[in-house]
């Protein structure tokens, strides 16, 4: 009976990882990018802290549009370190916003964002994935560390998570039906 269960559990945690998940990829299911992939491999979205940094609070979605939640993720970097364009695309903010640096890059249907930053880049631009656009500058509120640069991802007015873009986001698993008898 023992070796039977291992096997069930087994297919129940594998069947997910070979199924597509249930909420919308940022792109087409694709294999996860590595930090020095350059645009045009996989998603084309590369980290924008080097090395890849440690994620230090996840993305939350909020349950609506005006409720509570983190819209991004906080990465851990220091004072000072590069930030570096997650994929292709124009920036289209470049400046103080609340009383800290926030760039904003368009990339197509998608939008990256990051801060709090001291921008190297100014709007219109056109910038590659892994182009230095900023400096981390430290101070991010909520930022369990002493510096970490926040990075948010967008479609329209949806909020997704960002890692997801560059294949370390969370695993979902799905439910598995019952098997036919049981």
């Amino acid at each position: 009976m023992r070796p039977v269960l291992i096997l069930v559990l087994a297919a129940c945690v594998a069947a997910p990882l070979l199924a597509a998940p249930d909420a919308r990829p940022v792109t087409a299911p694709e294999p996860a990018v590595p930090e020095h992939a350059p645009s045009g491999t996989g998603t084309g979205f590369v980290w924008p802290l080097r090395p890849r940094p440690r994620v230090v609070r996840p993305f939350e979605r909020p349950e609506c549009r005006f409720c509570p939640g983190h819209r991004g993720v906080d990465l851990e970097g220091t004072h000072g370190q590069p930030v570096r364009a997650a994929r292709d695309g124009t920036v289209v903010y470049a400046d103080r916003l609340a009383g800290r640096g926030v760039i904003s890059v368009e990339h197509g249907q998608l939008r990256t964002t990051y801060e709090p930053v001291t921008p190297r880049v100014a709007a219109g631009d056109r910038v590659r994935a892994g182009q230095r656009i900023a400096t981390v500058v430290a101070g991010h509120p909520g930022c369990v560390v002493s510096s970490c640069l926040h990075w948010g991802l967008r479609r329209g007015e949806e909020y997704l998570d960002p890692l997801a873009a560059v294949g370390a986001g969370p695993l979902r698993l799905k439910p598995v039906p019952p098997a036919a008898g049981s």
